[in-house]
This record gives C-alpha cells, sequence and structure tokens, in this order.
C-alpha cells in the first residue's frame, strides 16, 4: 500500500503456483513503487492445491478472487480505490469471469491484465466482460497466443492484444517481465487511476458504458 496509491490491483496466479509466485510478486512490487496499491493471495488451501481438478476450476477460483474483492471493499485503506485484475495463466481466466459478474454483488473492475493468461477457459462470458482487458502473451509461446487471438475476438472494443517478442510463456528471458511490468502499468494507469480524481458515480457509470 504505497502512500496516496491511485488504485489498488489485485493479483490471481495461475494453476500450482501461489501467491509467492515470484513473477507476480515482481511485478506487484514494481506497481507499488509506482504508486497502486497491490493485493496477492493463494485461491486455494495447500490441501486443495494438492487436486488437480480444483486448480483448474474457474468458477471457484473466481469466486475465491471476487471474495477478495469485497474484503478490500470492506477495509478503509482500500474501500477508496478502483479496482483492477492482473490474472497469470489460469488466474487470468478467473479474473475474466470474476469481472464479468457485477450484478451478483461484485465491486466493479475497471481493468484486466492477463500474462500469458488463459482467458479462452472464460470464453462463454467474456462478451459480458466491460472492463479494457489487456492480453500479453510471449511471442514464443505459440498456443496461448492461438488461446488469446480467439479470446480477443470475445471481448469489447477497449480490449487490446499485446505479444512480447522472443518471450516464452513465463516470460524469463530478459527484459521480458520488465516488459510486461511497464505494459500493466500504462493499461491500469491508463483506465483506473485517472477515476481516483473522478466522481465515483461518474466514474462507475463510464466503466458502465464500455
Amino acid at each position: 500500500m504505497p502512500p496516496d496509491a491511485k488504485a489498488l490491483v489485485i493479483f490471481a496466479h495461475g494453476s500450482g503456483s501461489s501467491r509467492f509466485s515470484p513473477r507476480n510478486r515482481f511485478v506487484a512490487s514494481q506497481l507499488v513503487n509506482q504508486g497502486l496499491a497491490t493485493l496477492l493471495m493463494d485461491l486455494l488451501t495447500e490441501e486443495e492445491e494438492r487436486t488437480q481438478d480444483l486448480r483448474f476450476d474457474i468458477p471457484l477460483l473466481a469466486g475465491r478472487l471476487m471474495e477478495a474483492t469485497q474484503w478490500a471493499r470492506g477495509d478503509p485503506d482500500t474501500r477508496p480505490l478502483p479496482i483492477g485484475y492482473f490474472g497469470a495463466s489460469t488466474g487470468a481466466a478467473a479474473a475474466l469471469l470474476a469481472a464479468a459478474r457485477p450484478e451478483e454483488g461484485q465491486s466493479e473492475v475497471y481493468a484486466v491484465v492477463s500474462r500469458g493468461g488463459r482467458p479462452d477457459l472464460a470464453i462463454p462470458v467474456l462478451h459480458h466482460v466491460r472492463a479494457p482487458v489487456l492480453l500479453i502473451v510471449g511471442g514464443h509461446d505459440e498456443l496461448v497466443l492461438e488461446w488469446n487471438e480467439l479470446a480477443l475476438k470475445n471481448l469489447n472494443d477497449e480490449s487490446s492484444l499485446v505479444v512480447v517478442p522472443r518471450a516464452t510463456h513465463l516470460f524469463e528471458e530478459p527484459g521480458a517481465l520488465e516488459e510486461v511490468t511497464r505494459l500493466a502499468y500504462e493499461w491500469f494507469t491508463s483506465h483506473i487511476a485517472p477515476l481516483t480524481t473522478t466522481n465515483p458515480r461518474k466514474a462507475k457509470h463510464a466503466a458502465g458504458a464500455h
């Protein structure tokens, strides 16, 4: 929670990962350094994590993410902040499913970023996602790139797909994760941070017009 945080970014990790994901923690630390609050948590308990099926239970993961969002909305420090999601792998599908369900009592989500994500696992609900979505894929992650290209066709017109050249699925190449961080920061600050100086009612109306 940096001083004068502009927004809160909630992270949803991928299958077999946790809140200790070195890649998500790297991105989160850089976002904090640039004025965005971040929240990382485990979507599954240790026992649940050992059950392979639950790792791909997107509705379950989305439900946990929605609960975390409501928790943040009840915390006095984060209550005023507009919220965005950063999802990796299956966590991206969970983030998109959660963002598509404001009618279920979910607080408005103003932007979503997917890193090497599986948005194809949320295809049936993507047309309900009103927030602008940034899909980031490594240039050498060919199958995931195909899945993301398919997902983009089902997202709103404000959404975008960016390919990081020569990067693989985990963005382990020199400079690749730094580029992911730059893209994510620019996306969040373009679509979320300006809302902190906007009347909340107007901001919510604008988000609903996507």
